[in-house]
């Protein structure tokens, strides 16, 4: 067992309810300890960090008096895990197998050209997969890899991703600065793809591990349906694709046409508002984003095919059937 990194696990609570006390049970458990745990809650208004600090002592509470959103609360308890080289993220209603942590860390030893790992993530009690690593793809869109696939038909090895889903990921603390964290302007959703894809310009990878095991309740907080969700998924993807896309004329026809059939689709799900207004937002922002694209390809280390490469370029996968946008 890999004894001389330093990890940090990171668990960003909102209204998570008695999912949250379970997901730190779960840490405890871990046979390779973290060095520290940091728990910021966004300014819950239920009882999820009640009393939290009697059964965890070792663990330190960030309370916030806002709800300052994912990116943002993720990134100040990063800044704070100053003396920790690695970070694990782990979502609230994530529920990690003992050897987690172990898991990854003996992935990085085996894989060190690798700056970020993806876990094998399974729905909570049930039989169904609800990730393997997520994929991109050239028209912007992303989605988990074997979401609600039936467990026994999957069969992942450990590999190459595009992204970890930040639910339950690990990466290099160094690199994730280097990269300027999560976009914080993103608020929550899709943010874990963006920061993934920087770190690809760089020539930094991600690797899914296939034993490295949580159960995710997922969208305990809110619904990956509701309004909040779809407008801020819809609008951080545009704002991805503009930043971070190589090759971002020839790639802009799908783009397009991939936008207009999320209108379309929402509008007909009776979903309009959040969607034309995440579209619209999306737009009003373009000059602010533009000059980031600008930053982020002078930085870009590797050819663009190479990046390309690691993207899914079927037209017809993201409009078919639970090939939604994260």
């Amino acid at each position: 067992m890999p004894s001389s990194l330093s990890i940090a696990v990171v668990v960003v609570n909102w209204n998570a309810g008695d999912y949250l006390k379970k997901c730190l049970q779960s840490l405890k458990t871990q046979t390779l300890k973290p060095a520290r745990v940091l728990v910021v809650d966004n300014a819950s208004t239920d009882d999820s960090i009640n009393g939290l600090g009697e059964e965890f002592k070792d663990y330190e509470i960030i309370r916030l008096k806002e709800n300052t959103g994912f990116a943002f609360a993720n990134n100040l308890a990063v800044k704070k895990a100053d003396n920790c080289d690695w970070i694990a993220f782990l979502n609230p209603d994530a529920f990690a197998a003992s050897d987690w942590l172990e898991k990854l860390a003996e992935a990085v030893e085996r894989f060190p050209e690798y700056a970020s790992f993806g876990s094998h993530m399974l729905r909570h009690e049930s039989d169904r997969i609800d990730g393997t690593g997520d994929v991109y793809h050239v028209c912007g869109s992303a989605w988990r890899r074997d979401h609600g696939n039936q467990s026994s038909s999957v069969a992942r090895e450990t590999g190459e991703i595009f992204s970890p889903c930040a639910a339950a990921s690990f990466i290099r603390k160094d690199l994730f600065v280097e990269a300027s964290g999560f976009d914080e302007n993103f608020f929550a959703y899709f943010e874990d793809v963006d920061l993934a894809f920087r770190l690809q310009l760089k020539g930094y990878g991600s690797l899914y591990v296939a034993n490295a095991v949580v159960e995710h309740v997922g969208s305990a907080t809110t619904s990956r349906h509701s309004d909040f969700a779809v407008y801020h998924g819809q609008r951080n993807l545009v704002w991805s694709y503009i930043r971070n896309m190589p090759r971002f004329w020839f790639y802009l026809p799908q783009h397009i046409v991939f936008n207009l059939a999320a209108l379309i689709w929402f509008t007909l799900k009776g979903q309009p508002g959040p969607v034309f207004r995440a579209k619209w937002h999306a737009l009003k922002e373009f000059p602010r984003v533009w000059a980031l694209r600008k930053h982020t390809q002078r930085e870009r280390s590797i050819k663009a095919k190479i990046v390309l490469n690691k993207m899914s370029k079927n037209f017809l996968v993201p409009y078919s059937q639970g090939k939604r946008a994260l």
